[in-house]
């Protein structure tokens, strides 16, 4: 994972984060259940989160999200329904994490919660929400490890603003595209910011944090085709579960799904090297042209332009060397529609 903080130039096999969050509802074997379904989806990563209602929102912070999927229009009384699990439930995950083969990750939304959380993971993500939190972020820096910091509903300036906070730190850092809407209407996910990003900050890796819906995991597929070297996704169990963070979903089916659009996309895009490729050898010898002769030439003739022409297939001369051919004179008698050869010149 942490190879991905260094920021490379060819395209790598995409980091993917399951953003498991808390639709574990408060359940161990469901958050469990989310872990193998991650690690058997092909996911790297399976990313929870931690908080408790009464240190993220005050009792009035109101909804930004569907209400028709989620009802509840507080964030405090939709918080209080997910912060059962602390530090022990925790524990117990990311040494569940070590057995299933999977990287542990939570998002930590309060300093206590940052502090445990240090002892469990080897870098540190930072919500969209808390782009602007600078003392939490510089809290977050002095563990020393590197950064992940989403930039969702962010002005370029208050992203410049975050990046210098962390730098100044000495963190590694990875910015993750985002938008705040969930879901994200296709019209909306701006996958071309990945590009915006990539030259405002081109000296830092660029992810991105998918909020559309799943629909076959093309804007994720799309996103990391753009230069995306690291996805994250909400995950659920189950994608017809109510809830906020179900629906906009993906599941273990959708990661397979992923994960083989994936491979399928490096076959058709191979290699940045610029050069022919072994299966067009054939062309290169039979669709290109040679010099030809336009008439019977004695032996002795000085080739001139009136004694050549251009015409498949690539067996003689090129005509790129024209001007080298002109003025030899020819070693032996030849015929019109000859291809011309250079053991036939002087």
């Amino acid at each position: 994972m942490l190879s991905y903080f260094k920021k490379s130039d060819q395209l790598r096999d995409p980091f993917m984060i399951a953003e498991a969050g808390v639709n574990h509802e408060g359940s161990l074997d469901i958050a469990k259940r989310l872990i193998d379904e991650a690690k058997e989806g092909g996911a790297q990563a399976i990313k929870f989160q931690t908080y408790k209602a009464h240190t993220i929102a005050s009792k009035h912070s109101p909804s930004y999200w569907d209400l028709s999927k989620e009802s509840t229009t507080s964030q405090f009384e939709l918080f209080k329904k997910y912060d059962s699990f602390w530090k022990k439930e925790y524990v117990e995950l990311k040494a569940y994490c070590d057995k299933v083969g999977i990287i542990f990750l939570s998002t930590a939304f309060d300093t206590t919660s940052a502090d445990f959380l240090n002892e469990l993971m080897p870098v540190f993500k930072i919500s969209s929400s808390d782009i602007t939190n600078i003392p939490f972020i510089e809290y977050q820096c002095q563990f020393g490890k590197p950064i992940i910091l989403s930039t969702g509903a962010s002005h370029q300036w208050e992203i410049q603003k975050a990046v210098e906070a962390i730098e100044k730190q000495g963190n590694e850092l990875l910015l993750m595209h985002c938008v705040l809407n969930y879901p994200t209407e296709n019209k909306n996910a701006n996958l071309a910011r990945i590009k915006g990003l990539e030259k405002a900050f081109s000296h830092l890796p660029i992810g991105y944090s998918d909020h559309t819906l799943p629909q076959e995991m093309n804007t994720s597929l799309f996103a990391w085709m753009m230069g995306a070297e690291m996805i994250e996704k909400h995950f659920s169990h189950d994608k017809t579960l109510p809830g906020n963070d179900h629906y906009h979903a993906m599941d273990k089916q959708d990661l397979k799904v992923f994960f083989e659009k994936v491979k399928q996309a490096k076959v058709l895009m191979g290699s940045a090297k610029v050069s022919a490729l072994p299966s067009e050898e054939p062309a290169r010898n039979n669709a290109r042209r040679s010099l030809v002769l336009t008439q019977d030439v004695p032996k002795g003739t000085t080739i001139e332009k009136q004694h050549l022409t251009w015409k498949r297939p690539a067996h003689g001369i090129s005509p790129q060397y024209i001007d080298q051919v002109l003025g030899k004179t020819t070693l032996i008698e030849l015929k019109e529609d000859d291809l011309l050869h250079w053991n036939q010149l002087n």
